[in-house]
């Protein structure tokens, strides 16, 4: 996964030649007990973590079954470093030990509290701003946003996986996951969901998944990463 730096944040565009499908949904997961939705996911390599409002949930991608719960503040986006969990709580990211749910660090979050997604790449923290339409790259110590990116949606999930940057959108009925140049924003690809399916959170699996939150529905699903489109 590569972050290159932007001095001036651009205007997303659509590519003429982006490249346009429905996404594939090969399984979903949920609902999860004692929750009616999903505000972020995250993949530590073998579980997919979910934010449930109040706990995050790991669960085997494999079997569907929940294998560890921390109680802590989740509101949205979810990113996991190889190391730690970040977790988007009002508007701040607390950095959590997954083995004992501590907080062992807090930063300000770029929104204010209105952000969404959350990834870990290069070690950096990219941060969706929903309603602003942005996707920000900051400093995990401090918070302080080191580049911004543009979008013509809002932004509801952020993700690397092999160098791409991808991003969940989600307005109204309709709902979409989006290759992005990450340099320029513009959109190279576009995977659509199924009229009426939300996308709330987004994280790559390393490989050939992506995992979507399933907002109110209280879901989570995999979604095929197209092999075609790779560069």
């Amino acid at each position: 996964m590569t972050a290159n730096t932007l001095k001036t944040p651009k205007v997303q565009k659509t590519s003429p030649q982006a490249h346009v499908q429905a996404a594939q949904i090969v399984r979903e997961y949920g609902p999860f007990p004692g929750s009616d939705k999903v505000a972020g996911v995250t993949h530590d390599g073998q579980r997919v973590w979910a934010a449930l409002g109040a706990q995050l949930i790991a669960f085997d991608p494999l079997s569907g079954e929940p294998v560890r719960t921390l109680d802590v503040a989740c509101d949205a986006g979810t990113a996991f470093d190889g190391k730690h969990l970040y977790q988007i709580a009002d508007s701040r990211i607390d950095k959590i030990d997954p083995d004992t749910g501590d907080v062992v660090a807090s930063i300000p979050a770029p929104g204010h509290g209105s952000d969404s997604g959350l990834t870990w790449a290069e070690g950096s923290l990219w941060v969706g701003a929903y309603r602003d339409r942005k996707i920000h790259q900051i400093d995990p110590e401090t918070g302080a946003v080191v580049r911004t990116i543009e979008s013509n949606r809002f932004v509801t999930g952020v993700t690397w996986v092999d160098g791409e940057l991808w991003h969940g959108t989600w307005e109204g009925d309709e709902s979409e996951l989006r290759h992005i140049h990450p340099q320029s924003g513009d959109v190279l690809q576009r995977l659509e969901m199924p009229r009426g399916v939300g996308v709330s959170g987004l994280e790559s699996d390393g490989a050939d998944l992506f995992y979507c939150g399933g907002g109110g529905s209280g879901t989570v699903r995999a979604v095929r990463r197209p092999k075609a489109e790779r560069v």
